[in-house]
């Protein structure tokens, strides 16, 4: 097994590299920008047909007004990721470019907004149609994002503009600079328009979604999540943040199934696709990916090992939020040869067995959107409409990882157990340098007098405010003028200009050199951790205060290099 992960750790390199891509990481980022409206919408649904679940309706007037700000929002997620999407992507494509010679982002989002409506928006008598303008046009949406981002990279970073005298204000001057990438990328997705509708006899996304109709019917199957939620775990197992990789491959699939799935219930059906958001938050990765949420309870109650209980103790409530980077990096489990197997097995498992809930048992699959902080079993139920099954799948999910991951657990535990018994024998210290002692770093002299703002990054916003709270309450106890911001990746670029370092998480670490060129163009200082050292500074304050202090004071390229924690070998 041992050799099994050595090799599965020489294919790093080139899965890292995938993750960076710059598409990939467009299309991620762009659904992350449009998660506001997502929730948002979502609460008039839950208002809306909820009640029905337990024989209440609201009349139809009502029932009108609640869902009005649905279709006005969710309604329209096709135009609004088309525009985030762009935004994404030529912030991506202007870390390549000199500085005094960018892409106007804001431009970009907006020839791209056209350029979609071009293909997804059907003329009506005094408008256009909408049918495809909400999760039935994410394709659609992309593909314009994608074209205008690289017209305008052309034009731009060939200098093939209108320029203007120097006299003319420098907002006229990017207006014409504008001009002519706008109007070529909207020619061309104008005419991709013109020959879609003449060969295909429909708009763009109509036909994109019946060409690639196969294709999301085998994703929808037992072996098509099983390669998706199977290969998310992998990527985790092995460092890198798996949902960057997979999820900009099904985010199309996912959005059109669960509003397919509401739009079934609606009609008294029963709600079938089984991929969607939420079989992600709260089934395969129930407790985070790797179906992690009874491990840290199996920690705490069941291990002999001091180091196991203590690691369960600190980890059993980020993780029943989602939030399982403690157990991750603090057991650990990533990179760790015991738990590959029911690393990879527990989601698998959990989505078949969710899956033929909603076959063969006639259980709704889920039609609403939820935070993906909700709690796995409670979004399990909320998400399915209180269907009574529901209960009985999130019981049943709980008892078998338990089942899974016991039998690994044990040897874990008898290794661990060992490990402190030779420890003892020798006469070293058993106190978990990451959970119980002080950071292995001295505390920096604080040389600061004006405040420093210090921005933690990670995934999704859940990991980095463990960091964020902790640099908070250091800072606080010991009257040092820092304060520190919870942010995910993807969503810093407007913000990192209000901020004197930034921290990436270990999820995000592969992101640095990306990342480094915006930092370095902004002048604000960028260090990324590792595993244990974060986990580490999430549970001491006080380690935490003088790893950002000492960063701060540090010189050099990389101010990891000279703030790194002693914790080699742990």
């Amino acid at each position: 097994m041992n050799s099994l992960v050595a090799q599965i750790e020489k294919m790093k390199p080139f899965f890292e590299k995938v993750s960076r891509n710059k598409y990939l990481r467009a299309v991620k980022d762009g659904f992350i920008a449009a998660m506001p409206v997502v929730l948002f919408s979502s609460i008039f649904m839950l208002i809306a047909y909820v009640p029905n679940i337990f024989g209440f309706y609201w009349s139809e007037t009502v029932e009108a007004l609640i869902v009005k700000p649905y279709n006005y929002s969710m309604g329209i997620l096709g135009l609004l990721v088309a525009g985030t999407t762009a935004k994404s992507l030529t912030d991506s494509f202007n870390r390549d470019l000199p500085k005094n010679n960018q892409i106007n982002n804001i431009s970009t989002l907006l020839a791209s907004i056209v350029g979609f409506l071009l293909l997804a928006a059907d003329p009506v008598e005094g408008g256009f149609g909408s049918g495809y303008l909400g999760t039935t046009g994410l394709l659609s949406a992309f593909v314009s994002a994608f074209i205008v981002v690289n017209v305008y990279n052309l034009f731009i970073k060939n200098n093939i503009t209108i320029k203007m005298p120097k006299e003319v204000p420098p907002n006229i001057s990017q207006t014409f600079k504008d001009l002519l990438p706008f109007a070529v990328s909207a020619m061309i997705i104008y005419f991709v328009d013109i020959v879609v509708r003449n060969v295909a006899g429909a708009n763009f996304a109509q036909m994109v979604i019946e060409l690639f109709q196969p294709l999301f019917s085998a994703a929808d199957g037992y072996v098509g999540l099983a390669i998706i939620y199977g290969a998310m775990s992998f990527f985790w197992f092995i460092g890198i943040h798996g949902p960057s990789i997979v999820e900009p491959a099904i985010s199309a699939i996912i959005y059109l199934n669960l509003d397919a799935n509401l739009q079934m219930f609606q009609a008294g059906e029963q709600a079938t696709h089984a991929l969607t958001p939420g079989i992600q938050y709260f089934v395969a990765t129930l407790g985070g990916t790797g179906a992690t949420f009874v491990v840290p309870y199996m920690f705490m109650f069941m291990a002999k090992s001091k180091q196991n209980k203590a690691i369960g103790k600190a980890s059993f409530i980020p993780t029943s939020f989602g939030v399982n980077e403690p157990i991750l990096f603090g057991g650990p489990l990533v990179l760790n040869p015991v738990f590959f197997i029911p690393f990879i097995l527990a989601p698998i498992m959990n989505v078949w067995v969710f899956k033929f809930f909603v076959d063969f048992l006639g259980m709704n699959s889920f039609m609403y959107f939820l935070p993906w902080t909700t709690p796995g079993p409670i979004g399990l139920v909320l998400g399915t409409a209180f269907h009574p099954l529901s209960f009985v799948l999130a019981a049943l999910l709980l008892v078998m990882d338990v089942l899974i991951y016991y039998p690994f657990f044990k040897v874990y535990d008898k290794q661990q157990v060992e490990r402190e018994q030779e420890e003892v024998v020798s006469g070293e210290e058993l106190a978990s340098p990451e959970l119980d002692g002080d950071v292995a770093i001295q505390a920096s002299e604080s040389t600061i007098k004006d405040e420093k703002n210090v921005l933690v990054l990670c995934a999704g916003g859940g990991t980095s405010g463990l960091l964020a709270n902790a640099l908070e309450n250091g800072a606080k106890e010991y009257n040092v003028p820092v304060t520190a911001a919870a942010g995910s990746y993807g969503t810093h670029n407007d913000m990192m200009k209000d901020f004197d370092l930034i921290v990436l998480a270990p999820q995000v670490a592969s992101n640095y050199e990306d990342i480094k060129k915006d930092a370095d163009r902004l002048g604000v200082k960028l260090v990324k951790t590792k595993g244990k050292e974060y986990i580490s500074l999430t549970n001491n304050p006080k380690g935490a205060l003088d790893f950002v202090l000492s960063t701060l004071n540090s010189e050099g390229e990389e101010a990891s290099d000279t703030t790194q924690l002693s914790q080699e070998g742990i």
